[in-house]
């Protein structure tokens, strides 16, 4: 594939943003019964508008809506599905240091995609961002829902619906269809998959931290990056010709932990030689990444977007150290088809990570003003 449908900008971010205390407050109050849904989506509205606004003050040409909607990442994805209903597991993901909460999917009924709230979600952002920006929706891709059903207790729910996993790939693929078919009517032009399932895989041991053992299925590794692989395509390929498509791939981000280690160069053949994106955004704040030389295998024209600033911690990476790490990249992907942002969002679930909003922001200022100057001076 030949990514060049749209000039990737420089500078940029993945697309959670740290939850402003006003919104954090409310969720507590509708959670508490103190106030009503109406009053929650008020709030939520009110501080999203101001985020969109400070992004275009900032200078940024793309927008989301910070995931402020959300308690997931991933998740709320999921739950707007219909089929898919909330649950409690005995645990949740185990972190490096933590354990997340434990929530996950129930399937209740065979899965379809009408009508889901992020389609609504994405009209609100497209009414009130300017013009020359673009709006942005990121969703869970659809490897990271397949890797989600392999847990105990959703695994189980899965089976009662589905006889074959043949068949729940099918409307997996469907019920994304519909959703990405409705976000495009909607005047959707940037669609961004997040997906973590190649970091999961990047080694047994994560895998099995993360599933338990082997895969948290029965398939070999080898055989599962193919699966990964073959239901993302499937459903690229069904989404409309002129929507941009990226990916967003890190291992794990949850109240500034980690989940995965590992270099891209198990995945690297998959991901990047046959994964059919216009680019990837890719955690490389920390040697857990491992080198740039997996980047060879990246394919056509498609365009790379080195998350080198960490969202995790407040400290500003040393400039010229950032800038000597593109010129490494570079060796591997010609610089004008590299960008650079932080790692991950500021805030995958709602708990955030542990800075504050304005180190937040200065981060995005020090993303901006590092690619204004290392773009610049290499005449990209």
């Amino acid at each position: 594939m030949t990514a060049d449908k749209t000039v990737q900008p420089k500078f940029d971010y993945v697309g959670s943003f740290l939850r402003p205390e006003n919104l954090k407050k409310a969720r507590s109050q509708f959670e508490q019964g103190e106030i009503t849904q109406q009053q929650l989506t008020e709030v939520e509205n009110q501080e999203i508008i101001t985020l969109i606004s400070k992004l275009e003050e900032l200078g940024y040409t793309t927008v989301t809506d910070g995931e402020f909607r959300r308690s997931y990442w991933h998740l709320d994805f999921f739950f707007g599905f219909n089929g898919i209903e909330r649950q409690l597991l005995e645990q949740g993901y185990q972190f490096h240091n933590v354990e997340t909460r434990k929530d996950s999917i129930k399937f209740v009924s065979k899965i379809s995609g009408e009508n889901h709230p992020f389609v609504e979600h994405f009209k609100f952002v497209r009414d009130h961002a300017s013009s020359h920006v673009t709006v942005r929706q990121t969703i869970p891709a659809p490897a990271q829902l397949l890797v989600e059903l392999t847990r105990p207790g959703v695994k189980e729910s899965v089976e009662a619906i589905y006889d074959s996993r043949e068949a729940v790939k099918e409307d997996i693929i469907k019920t994304y269809k519909q959703v990405i078919d409705d976000l495009y009517n909607a005047g959707l032009k940037v669609l961004q998959l997040d997906d973590c399932s190649w970091g999961i895989h990047l080694s047994e041991e994560t895998a099995k931290k993360i599933h338990g053992e082997g895969n948290g299925t029965s398939i070999p590794l080898d055989e599962l990056k193919a699966e990964l692989l073959d239901i993302n395509n499937r459903v690229i390929h069904q989404a409309p010709s002129d929507l941009i498509i990226n990916t967003h791939v890190c291992r794990g981000n949850y109240q500034s932990d980690w989940a995965s280690e590992g270099p891209y160069t198990k995945v690297a053949e998959e991901l990047f030689g046959r994964e059919d994106v216009h680019a990837y955004y890719l955690e490389y704040d920390t040697e857990r990444a491992g080198g740039f030389e997996p980047l060879e295998k990246v394919t056509g024209g498609k365009h790379v977007v080195l998350g080198l600033i960490t969202s995790k911690f407040p400290a500003l990476e040393d400039k010229e150290e950032v800038k000597a790490r593109i010129d490494e990249a570079a060796k591997y992907v010609p610089v004008e088809r590299l960008s650079i942002s932080p790692q991950c969002g500021f805030a995958s679930t709602e708990e955030g990570n542990l800075l504050s909003e304005e180190e937040q922001w200065a981060k995005l200022r020090w993303v901006k003003e590092i690619a204004e100057e290392y773009f610049t001076e290499a005449g990209k």
